[in-house]
């Protein structure tokens, strides 16, 4: 029977091998010692807070070994995990539990103040602190830590009932970047198939060594490459936060051999003093997922001598479902490659018609993979996951005559100009190219005479001090021609907003509804002063 435990299933296999090496400890554990912890969890939560298949327990906590305690033991009990953003606030996990509805809510010290807010806007949920116990009447006295070992050692041979594949693993909210979060509903069935595909399809071996930098609460966190590398039988490293330094110096010192991250950590990585010369002789390749990998960013480590591809997926049809060669990420630079084993993919148009090849259209998924919907929301299930078992991603690409697959950007950003589509992520892979441009997005906003154009906010890479008029506007034409200069004129953007910083998700993705919303309210703004009345 396929579940999601994982870690239990290599631990047999491989119980000697080291696991996970957690960074900011220096602490080391091999299979067989995660694993009994993992069991010890799952006694706290079935008999120390009377969790049973099924109950939906939140966790709140930073990348550490107990919080891979908890996904673990959540794997062997049929519990399903609720991991929460340790970067929102109580009142923005508000919803979010009130949706899910978990009996217990699991904490760690550092994030004691949003967890008591939480508790205390949310009724029916028991705060059990993870590491240090709860002030007065606030939760338990004990520890989550104290709770299992307080508990009578297990009878021999005793072991719970293994979920089954289609019972939940987790519930894992979207970022939310347009309107409330959706629970995704994640299997068992999807977590076992993730890990053990990526390891076929992406050929990894139980040498490989991967670490992890990005929040584990974050499906790409447990995902890629934690569930895949321990299928294999290789090596975690944790690291409790970015800091680019040090994940530059540990790349070298744990001799990690693949390496994932989104386009804007490799940006932030390559801009480090350390980027020069940094030892990457140990990394077989890199891999950039979660958003469109601009072209310079290849180019930038490719230069360094690395071997870097382009991934794709999402919490909903798992976060790896497309693979390519080495050799192919340098033919075929840019692309996410070709769809990975039992993976079924294909590009329709607004009438559900599959696209001819070479042509842009939005990018169906349909596999063992692929979530169940969205949590006790029909309607927006319905809306993704059609008939035929086919999930919408919402992303559009286009795929070439060797079957590879390259993203053009998402539908919802997609602009209309003058009855033609623009594609912001084309505009922007181009913006930067130039050389005064750090970062930058695209929005569509609405336009009288085409219906739409394009905006771009840009953080340039050296501040200007002057701010008049004529000199910005300067620059702007300066961008302008940039473009035009590199593609059709119509996807020039009319306006470019320069910005200190881009608001983006924990995750690197842009929010670019509050671009766009910012922008029109300003705009409003004016025309309203502007008003003779």
């Amino acid at each position: 029977m396929i579940f999601g435990d994982v870690l239990g299933e290599r631990a047999r296999l491989s119980p000697e091998k080291t696991a996970l090496v957690e960074v900011a400890t220096g602490r080391r554990f091999t299979y067989a010692e995660l694993d009994g912890r993992a069991k010890a969890s799952a006694r706290a939560l079935t008999e120390g807070l009377g969790l049973k298949k099924g109950d939906r327990l939140a966790l709140l906590a930073g990348n550490r070994v107990e919080f891979l305690d908890v996904f673990f033991a959540c794997g062997k009990t049929g519990v399903v995990l609720v991991p929460l953003n340790t970067r929102q606030t109580a009142g923005e996990l508000q919803g979010i539990l009130e949706d899910a509805e978990p009996k217990a809510l699991v904490y760690d010290r550092a994030l004691e103040e949003t967890a008591e807010e939480l508790l205390r806007r949310v009724r029916g949920c028991e705060g059990v602190p993870l590491d240090a116990p709860a002030a007065p009447g606030r939760g338990r006295s004990l520890t989550f830590k104290e709770i299992f070992l307080g508990l009578p050692a297990a009878p021999a041979g005793a072991a719970a009932e293994s979920p089954g594949p289609e019972d939940l693993y987790c519930l894992l909210y979207t970022s939310g970047t347009t309107g409330r979060p959706k629970g995704v509903m994640v299997p068992h069935r999807m977590v076992a198939w993730n890990a053990v595909n990526t390891v076929v399809s992406w050929q990894l071996r139980e040498d490989d060594v991967s670490p992890i930098y990005t929040p584990l609460y974050h499906a790409g966190g447990l995902g890629a490459f934690l569930t895949p590398i321990f299928a294999v039988g290789g090596t975690i490293v944790l690291f409790a936060g970015f800091d680019p330094a040090e994940i530059l110096a540990t790349i070298a010192k744990e001799r990690c051999t693949v390496v994932l991250g989104v386009p804007t950590i490799f940006r932030m990585l390559q801009e480090h003093p350390a980027f020069a010369s940094a030892d990457f002789s140990s990394v077989c390749y890199f891999i950039s997922g979660g958003a469109p990998l601009p072209m310079d960013v290849i180019e930038t480590w490719q230069k360094r001598g690395a071997a870097f591809k382009q991934g794709y997926g999402l919490t909903e049809v798992g976060v790896n479902c497309f693979a390519m060669s080495i050799a192919d990420s340098v033919r075929k630079a840019g692309s996410i490659g070709r769809p990975m084993m039992f993976t079924g993919a294909k590009l329709t148009d607004e009438d559900g018609r599959e696209v001819p090849v070479g042509e842009v259209g939005e990018l169906l998924l349909r596999g063992p993979h692929v979530c169940k919907g969205y949590y006790r929301n029909p309607e927006a299930t319905a809306a993704a996951l059609d008939a035929g078992g086919w999930f919408h991603t919402g992303d559009l690409a286009k795929k070439d005559a060797d079957g590879f697959f390259t993203i053009a950007g998402r539908k919802k950003d997609m602009l209309i100009s003058g009855g033609v589509n623009v594609y912001p992520a084309e505009i922007e892979g181009v913006l930067f190219q130039h050389p005064g441009v750090k970062d930058v997005a695209v929005v569509g906003v609405p336009d009288e005479k085409w219906g739409e154009v394009g905006v771009a906010f840009v953080v340039r890479r050296e501040e200007k001090i002057s701010s008049k008029v004529r000199e910005r506007e300067e620059e702007k034409a300066e961008l302008a021609a940039f473009i035009e200069g590199r593609l059709a004129r119509y996807k020039v953007p009319r306006d470019f907003v320069f910005v200190d910083s881009l608001p983006r998700t924990p995750y690197g993705k842009v929010v670019k509804g509050d671009l766009r919303s910012s922008y029109l309210s300003k705009k409003s703004s004016s025309s309203s002063s502007d008003d003779p009345k």
